[in-house]
């Protein structure tokens, strides 16, 4: 080696290291510094070593804190820097011109986690482990609520429904079949963004508690939709795809992929996100709930009514739970955010019961339908704090009592009710006393 040239000490195993604005080349096993000159893309792939199934980093253009690496076996480079991920890219593109994904990706973060520093909800602390003493009544009382309303699918009674079943029409039968494909994937979907997202990010535990059993019970939903395919659809290849429902069916897609979009949005605001998903639960829901309502206005299926009831209920309760957690959030979205939000979920159910699958199927009216479905949205709206937007009224009278209006006595109620025994009960009525009169 040259007097002139001096190697320096690398890290272990590497023949040496380079000093600041050299570039790298394999020589016999040595890397050698030598000045920066600008190479052609054909040069700069020449100078590093392509051995099948390995893979070689060379230091990147001059200035640039980034490595190159070219893999043989994949034939591409990518790269990567010391201060985290890097984007890929040509290495002759200037450094200050080419977009960081890392400095992107930090920044929504960053932004995202101020943002959760300034929500009570979102903040993290190591009380997040431990529920007592209650900090939120109210939400400790919803999640007691839900409790006290579980519910299994073996409850349901089905023997009545095949009688009723093979006497409905072709178009009664492909309407209700469809509807409950649809219900049947969607409640993955909500689980999907529980586990992912809420549950994550929220850190009461009182919130977690709920989320928690909110889990539970939309496999409850899941599994009862799957056994009423499973029970009327006698044909295999037609219950594939019904439960392939999101992939064999355009319209179902459509509200599905709206949902997973909101959850793998990573710029969207908690709250935002809270807006979307009471939508789905209350605005996605709602068409589709009183569809098979109306078929218990007509005395048929019982256990498909009454098992729409139980879900209606616990979507109902759910929805308002949304709600609770929208007014603790100190940056809410705008008025105007919240109402786009709102809306375009509006005009996905409309399209979805009056032109793809259309209530008309089963005697319903379409435009009655429309008008509920906007009646259920201004209600949302109302109970998030802000305005109605298009001023409907209930056009169906059966609905009236039903627990998706949240405001309703339907909760106590034991027509459809499966209430634990004294899971509602207050603490001090199992107090036992010795002041009574005998």
């Amino acid at each position: 080696m040259s007097a002139g040239r001096k190697r320096e000490a690398g890290p272990a195993g590497v023949g040496g290291s380079l000093r600041p604005g050299g570039r790298a080349r394999r020589v016999q096993g040595e890397l050698f510094n030598r000045p920066a000159r600008k190479r052609s893309r054909r040069e700069w792939e020449g100078s590093v070593q392509q051995e099948a199934g390995r893979t070689q980093w060379a230091s990147g253009p001059p200035g640039s804190c980034q490595s190159w690496r070219w893999s043989a076996a994949l034939g591409s480079f990518s790269s990567r820097s010391s201060g985290g991920i890097c984007a890929m890219g040509d290495p002759e593109r200037p450094e200050a011109s080419r977009p960081e994904l890392g400095e992107r990706l930090s920044s929504d973060s960053n932004e995202n986690e101020v943002k959760s520093n300034e929500e009570p909800l979102l903040r993290k602390s190591s009380r997040r482990f431990v529920i007592f003493p209650i900090q939120y009544p109210d939400i400790w009382k919803m999640y007691k609520k839900a409790q006290a309303s579980f519910w299994t699918a073996e409850e349901v009674d089905l023997s009545k429904d095949l009688p009723h079943w093979n006497k409905l029409k072709s178009d009664e039968k492909y309407f209700i079949s469809h509807i409950l494909a649809f219900f049947a994937a969607s409640d993955g979907i909500v689980n999907e963004n529980l586990v992912e997202r809420f549950s994550q990010e929220v850190q009461v535990p009182e919130a977690r508690c709920f989320y928690g059993f909110q889990i539970l019970i939309e496999n409850v939903h899941s599994e009862m939709y799957s056994l009423l395919i499973d029970t009327y659809i006698r044909d295999p290849k037609k219950r594939e795809f019904l439960f392939n429902a999101i992939e064999t069916m355009p319209y179902v897609k459509k509200k599905a992929d709206w949902a997973l979009r909101w959850i793998a949005d990573r710029k969207s605001t908690f709250g935002e996100r809270v807006v979307a998903f009471a939508a789905v639960e209350g605005i996605f829901f709602s068409g589709s709930f009183a569809a098979i309502f109306w078929l218990k206005k007509r005395g048929l299926m019982p256990g498909l009514t009454f098992s729409n009831e139980l879900i209606s209920r616990d979507e109902g309760l759910h929805c308002d739970f949304a709600c609770l957690m929208f007014q603790y959030l100190v940056n809410k979205p705008s008025e105007e955010r919240v109402r786009e939000i709102i809306v375009n979920a509006v005009e996905i159910e409309q399209e979805f019961l009056t032109e793809a699958l259309p209530v008309g199927l089963i005697g319903m009216n379409c435009v009655l339908m429309k008008q509920y479905i906007e009646f259920v949205a201004d209600r949302l709206l109302v109970e998030l704090g802000f305005a109605k937007v298009f001023q409907a009224e209930n056009p169906f009278d059966f609905m009236e009592n039903i627990s998706l209006e949240g405001k309703t006595n339907f909760f106590e109620k034991r027509v459809a009710e499966y209430q634990r025994f004294a899971v509602m009960a207050e603490t001090t009525d199992n107090v036992f006393t010795l002041d009574a009169d005998f």
